[in-house]
């Protein structure tokens, strides 16, 4: 069973950086492309950033430019490096299979919260 553990959320400030972590256990991610997800209060979850299967990585147009999707195959981490960050990025940030997400296998999640 595959298995994601996320984090390295927190409070910022609006323009800062954070970069978050994702250990996945279960699943090869050099095999298996992963992607970055989150779900804002009260909203629906959406995937954000993600590599494909010939290995490029797709960004949804509110995080492109700002946010790099990236990983380090012998930690099988998947990492997402935020930069510029504005409220609208508040959520509850996720990784999962960045084609077809797992739905048995969401983890915890990390926490992203920026002030004004």
């Amino acid at each position: 069973q595959v298995q994601f553990v996320e984090s390295g959320g927190g409070l910022v400030q609006r323009g800062e950086a954070l970069t978050l972590s994702c250990v996945v256990s279960g699943a090869d991610i050099s095999r298996n492309p992963m992607g970055w997800y989150r779900q804002p209060p009260g909203e629906r979850r959406e995937k954000i950033a993600a590599f494909t299967t010939t290995d490029r990585s797709i960004y949804a147009a509110a995080v492109g430019g700002r946010f790099t999707i990236s990983r380090v195959n012998a930690y099988n981490t998947v990492y997402l490096r935020m930069t510029n960050l504005e409220p609208k990025d508040t959520a509850v940030y996720y990784c999962n299979y960045g084609t077809v997400p797992n739905e048995d296998s969401w983890g915890q999640g990390t926490l992203v919260t920026v002030s004004s």
